[in-house]
């Protein structure tokens, strides 16, 4: 049950100011945050600051409902309750670690267990961050925009996206259009990592050839041709990014 403490922090921030929304960034416009609290008032609280920051919001009172909106929807940040009516904030956070979809989504843990066997075990098992009970709605607000700083920091190394559409996982060396997965050939897909890693650049077809298989002067340039053609075709209407540069070779642009 709810301490009179918290009650007491809620009831005074839902009647204070609402929090400065000065310098909101189109990018945080476009996140969406995932909050799982059995506590409504709790739930109303937090859902309240992030909407005044610019964030998309859903919001579950149950680990049930939240598992089956992630099967169709992949948050940009998940807030997580460890103690839920029917679930385990714990096993629903080894859940998303062990998928694939959900392994780099980063995790915020806002709890009342407040010892440090308790923190040690969630960081352990993967969260980003560990808010307790009673907490500041504006502290909150900070670390949800810290974390989300260092994850849009890792992803310029690690993926990288073209035209809103098309997604290029390098850790995974797959690629994407509109999230589904496009299924590529090592061949193809190194020839879009190429392509993809300086957008607008004009890649030759030798530069292309040696980049698949360097000093193999058996390889006909007409090859590259070919490649083109096929990733063409399997990326839909993301293929249209890749542009023929008459005479001299490809590049990728939105």
């Amino acid at each position: 049950m709810r301490t009179n403490k918290v009650r007491k922090v809620i009831r005074e921030d839902l009647k204070g100011s609402p929090p400065e929304t000065t310098g909101i960034s189109k990018k945080s416009m476009s996140r969406l945050i995932a909050i799982v609290d059995d506590e409504p008032d709790i739930l109303e609280l937090v859902s309240l600051h992030l909407k005044k920051a610019g964030f998309g919001v859903e919001g579950f009172l149950e680990g049930k409902s939240f598992l089956k909106f992630v099967n169709e929807h992949i948050p940009d940040l998940i807030i997580l309750d460890l103690m839920l009516p029917d679930t385990d904030g714990i096993e629903i956070c080894k859940y998303l670690r062990r998928e694939d979809s959900f392994s780099e989504t980063p995790i915020i843990i806002l709890t009342a267990k407040s010892e440090e066997l308790d923190r040690v075990l969630g960081l352990e098992l993967g969260a980003d961050d560990y808010v307790t009970k009673p907490f500041s709605p504006r502290e909150l607000m900070a670390r949800v925009k810290a974390v989300l700083r260092r994850y849009s920091q890792k992803e310029l190394t690690r993926k990288i996206r073209i035209g809103g559409i098309l997604l290029i996982d390098r850790p995974r060396y797959q690629a994407t259009v509109e999230e589904r997965k496009i299924d590529l050939t090592p061949t193809e897909y190194r020839v879009l990592e190429l392509l993809s890693s300086r957008k607008g650049w004009v890649f030759t077809r030798r530069q292309i050839l040696d980049h698949l298989w360097e000093d193999e002067k058996s390889v006909l340039d007409r090859t590259v041709d070919v490649h083109i053609k096929n990733l063409r075709e399997k990326l839909g209407k993301a293929g249209k990014f890749i542009k023929n540069v008459r005479g001299i070779g490809y590049k990728l642009e939105e």
